[in-house]
């Protein structure tokens, strides 16, 4: 009897392991795969002791610069970037911890990701003036960037970014859901060794329907940066409120106007979304509008937050509307 315990308790730990390195093998197979199937462009600079991945393209002043939304790695602005480049020069990048970029110091907050961003700039050999655009979160660190550095900011382009007001001016029942997507992300990034290391989070996600560029996220550091920068948002946000206005540099805030009509299995009811898209529209995205004197809201009413996806073209004609403004004699 005992020994027929012992001989079922060696089987099933053989059996794990097996299923362990069989998941190791098929993370480690799929992820090479996925990175030749789906290369991401650009080159690694160092920045001091870690690299940074940019990608630049097109010819021209001002450069164009995208910064991109909390969890978004550069291929956010595979619709946006080539058409920008037709008449101007344009770079994307990964900030540190995402997809080809190396990790960096944490935490992970505005004023970190813009001296960043301001070294991989100067160490590519990208040249002001620039013209900064910034999606979502991506709203804070081009402000913060434009403190840092006004001299060399010649205009911004805001796509359905955060506003640092949004913490106490949105409904009461989106504090829970920021609560609740903060634990997720720190939960994620715990475990990610053993999700992503054994292909558990490969098959979680090919299961949903997501099947490309995986090999970009699923990466320890891709999850702790993201949860961090989601942890220090409100910090973000002050360093953006604290880099103060804009002054007379053009300014073009791009706001999603699209609203739901669902009520979300999270315990958001369709007023509270009602109410989230009225404070979002009319107040939030109207008070980044008065960052400048040249400050200009368009509101797409086709377009959800995702603007670099829906809307790619109100982008592209928003940099291209400073651009001629600007170079004009």
């Amino acid at each position: 009897m005992i020994r027929g315990f012992r001989i079922a308790g060696l089987a099933i730990i053989v059996l794990v392991v097996v299923l362990a390195l069989a998941g190791v093998t098929y993370q480690s197979i799929e992820s090479r795969a996925d990175a030749r199937r789906h290369p991401e462009a650009g080159r690694l600079v160092d920045i001091g002791g870690y690299r940074l991945k940019i990608n630049c393209s097109g010819t021209g002043s001002p450069t164009v610069v995208l910064e991109a939304g909390l969890g978004d790695v550069s291929i956010e602005w595979n619709s946006v970037q080539p058409e920008i480049a037709h008449f101007a020069r344009v770079c994307s990048y990964d900030r540190a911890g995402y997809g080809g970029s190396d990790a960096g110091p944490m935490p992970r907050t505005s004023a970190e990701i813009a001296k960043e961003l301001h070294a991989l700039l100067q160490n590519a050999g990208e040249a002001p003036p620039f013209l900064l655009v910034g999606h979502s979160f991506g709203g804070y660190n081009v402000r913060v960037f434009n403190g840092k550095y006004s001299d060399e900011v010649m205009g911004i382009v805001l796509a359905d970014a955060t506003q640092e007001d949004q913490y106490r001016l949105l409904p009461p029942a989106w504090n829970g859901i920021f609560d609740s997507e903060l634990e997720r992300y720190k939960e994620q990034a715990r475990w990610a060794p053993v999700f992503i290391g054994l292909g558990i989070a490969r098959l979680k996600l090919r299961a949903r329907g997501r099947d490309e560029n995986l090999y970009l996220i699923l990466q320890s550091k891709y999850l702790r940066a993201r949860a961090s920068e989601l942890e220090m948002i409100q910090t973000s946000a002050e360093q953006a409120r604290a880099a103060g206005n804009i002054s007379d540099k053009p300014l073009i805030v791009l706001t999603g106007g699209k609203n739901s009509d669902e009520t979300l299995s999270n315990g958001l009811t369709k007023k509270d979304f009602d109410d989230f898209h009225r404070i979002w529209v009319t107040e939030l995205q109207t008070r980044l509008a008065r960052l400048s004197v040249r400050g200009k809201q368009i509101v797409l009413p086709n377009s959800g937050h995702d603007v670099p996806s829906e809307r790619p073209d109100a982008i592209v004609d928003a940099v291209r509307s400073i651009s001629i403004a600007t170079n004009q004699p």
